[in-house]
């Protein structure tokens, strides 16, 4: 299985775990880039909880921050999803050859059982 950076994928993973998060990411897919203030008009939360939820962003690496003006806006950054997806493929690739090997182990105990 390919190694990645625990604390990227743990990040990730916490990050995710939470349907706001998520959404919020979405918005910033389809968007390209928004101002926390944009992005509570989209979401039945307050300006301050799409902040925090930035903030866990950000620490994942999923999304990034800079001032344009007196504007903070956000954009997505694939890097760590990215890292994360690569990890999931190759744990499914593990359990893929581990299921593989035990229906031959099967299919071989069943030809010698008979």
């Amino acid at each position: 299985m390919t190694e990645q950076p625990r604390d990227t994928v743990d990040g990730v993973l916490t990050a995710l775990s939470d349907p706001t998060r998520r959404r919020l990411l979405d918005l910033l897919a389809e968007a390209g880039e928004a101002t926390a203030t944009t992005l509570s008009g989209w979401l039945p939360v307050s300006r301050q909880a799409v902040v925090k939820h930035l903030v866990v962003l950000e620490a994942a690496g999923l999304v990034a921050g800079g001032k344009v003006g007196r504007e903070m806006r956000y954009e997505v950054r694939p890097a760590a999803l990215d890292a994360t997806a690569r990890w999931m493929a190759g744990l499914a690739a593990d359990w893929d050859r581990r299921l593989a090997r035990i229906k031959r182990l099967a299919e071989a105990a069943e030809r010698e059982a008979r």
